[in-house]
């Protein structure tokens, strides 16, 4: 009995590689083994950079709260010891956004922590 091969299942793998490849430059978006490793690379950069991003974003908050706390006179450390003192729980992404959009605002809270 000859051997079978499930050559539908193993096109539509290539078809799905290729199709993911579209736009890459050179032989990396139709040569199947160059296109299945640039991909296969792709797809780990953008596993990595997704956890990447998010401490991108949280060294960027941080960065932002401590530009507008020195503002006001006092350091990132210690305006967020104070609001955890007083039991003000808004999350780094709301105090970098009042900060750079809304100073008054952050002035507010800035003033009845202290």
């Amino acid at each position: 009995m000859p051997r079978s091969v499930n050559h539908v299942a193993s096109r539509a793998r290539r078809k799905k590689v290729l199709k993911a490849a579209k736009g890459y430059f050179g032989r990396r978006k139709n040569v199947w083994t160059v296109a299945k490793n640039a991909v296969e690379k792709g797809w780990q950069y953008a596993y990595r950079d997704r956890k990447a991003k998010k401490r991108e974003f949280r060294k960027l908050w941080i960065q932002r709260i401590n530009a507008g706390a020195r503002e006001h006179g006092m350091s990132y450390s210690q305006l967020m010891g104070a609001l955890k003192k007083s039991n003000i729980d808004l999350n780094r992404k709301v105090l970098a956004d009042l900060a750079m959009n809304h100073p008054d605002a952050f002035k507010a809270i800035v003033e009845k922590v202290k």
